[in-house]
């Protein structure tokens, strides 16, 4: 039950802390390193060429696969990060959606359907599951991911004085109001002798 509601907590400090993406900045970028991804594989593609294709094959002969190249991130990163704005949630599901555009677009060039569907579901589902184990290949997220989880919630949650003390105790530095006064009554319980506060004033002193 306690672990019920303290995923239920984390839950909702997540929401709370939600930043949103600058979709167009993060789509425009994506499309700047795809479009570079795509020209150097052109480039290769090219120079391992057995035609004398000249230089200008690498947007001749490469044009589609720059262009995929560009798009194909570009999409996933507008339609995840826009289902992220809109949910106000960094989970799998704007992940997958993101990712079935992704797959979508790379199976334009056959305009076929039935591809344009089953590639968007593989990479849709692929990309879903990657961000559900973590941002992982091996496992799910390890310990230190855990602890640096609830290392963030710790300091963006305030938490009540009653709180902290009911979990740790008094002493050691930690004074809540009423202590100096359970304080003289244990020591009187435990040693049978009253402490009286003294007090700083001038009159306290003579």
């Amino acid at each position: 039950m306690a672990s019920h509601e303290d995923h239920g907590h984390q839950a909702a400090v997540q929401a709370a802390t939600y930043h949103a993406h600058d979709v167009l900045d993060e789509t425009a970028k994506t499309a700047v390193v795809g479009l570079g991804a795509g020209f150097f594989l052109a480039a290769i593609q090219n120079a391992m060429s057995k035609r004398n294709v000249g230089a200008f094959g690498v947007f001749t002969r490469g044009g589609p696969l720059i262009g995929l190249a560009a798009a194909s991130p570009a999409a996933y990163t507008f339609f995840s990060r826009t289902m992220m704005n809109l949910r106000e949630k960094d989970d799998a599901l704007a992940a997958g959606f993101g990712g079935f555009m992704a797959g979508g677009v790379l199976g334009l060039p056959t305009k076929r359907m039935p591809v344009v569907m089953a590639l968007g579901a593989l990479v849709g589902t692929v990309q879903g599951t990657f961000h559900l184990l973590g941002g992982r290949l091996d496992s799910f997220k390890t310990e230190d991911d855990e602890f640096a989880h609830k290392e963030t919630i710790r300091r963006t949650t305030r938490v009540p004085v009653e709180q902290t003390v009911s979990e740790i105790g008094e002493g050691r530095g930690i004074k809540p109001p009423g202590y100096e006064e359970r304080r003289r009554e244990r020591i009187q319980e435990k040693y049978g002798f009253e402490i009286n506060p003294v007090s700083a004033t001038v009159e306290g002193s003579q």
